[in-house]
């Protein structure tokens, strides 16, 4: 990092504190980990947002386009034939449009999810040709999911231009 670059810091949230249900407590933390890798991605600066800054080619901006998928296919069913082409957002894509993209698939899957009463039934929309997982596993995968890229993202994000925080 240049020596000439301002840190910036945002503060530091705490983890959720939920309620004593299983349903509660998992989606609050599947909310915290999808607002803090929003947070983390938006305002980057272009076009560092979008340069590989690991070998494998990994960037700040195709790690929120890929979640966008990952969220779309485990609770919208929209079926993703090439995961790999999901970590890379189009050049025509700023920064504004990936984040608002993830919200609205984000936004769409809590409704899906305000629908689930049962975190032993079924993904209520399976992806097709597929058995849909319990709602329990889904949001577990997808607090997984999300926490190892928002930690990914806390990498790349202090190596742009130094801010920190969750």
């Amino acid at each position: 990092m240049p020596s000439n670059t301002r840190r910036a810091r945002r503060g530091d949230t705490p983890p959720p504190r939920t309620g004593g249900d299983e349903a509660g407590t998992l989606r609050g933390f599947l909310d915290y980990l999808r607002t803090s890798i929003a947070a983390k991605v938006e305002g980057a600066p272009e076009p560092q947002v979008r340069a590989a800054a690991v070998p494998s080619g990994t960037n700040l901006l195709g790690l929120l386009h890929h979640l966008t998928f990952v969220e779309r296919s485990m609770f919208l069913g929209e079926d993703v034939t090439d995961w790999q082409a999901t970590f890379q957002a189009a050049p025509a894509d700023g920064v504004a449009d990936i984040v608002a993209r993830y919200r609205e698939a984000v936004e769409r899957a809590n409704e899906v999810l305000d629908g689930c009463t049962d975190l032993g039934a079924p993904v209520p929309r399976p992806r097709p040709g597929r058995t849909a997982p319990s709602v329990r596993w889904a949001l577990t995968h997808m607090i997984e999911e999300t926490g190892r890229h928002a930690g990914h993202a806390d990498i790349l994000r202090e190596q742009i231009d130094g801010a920190t925080g969750r």
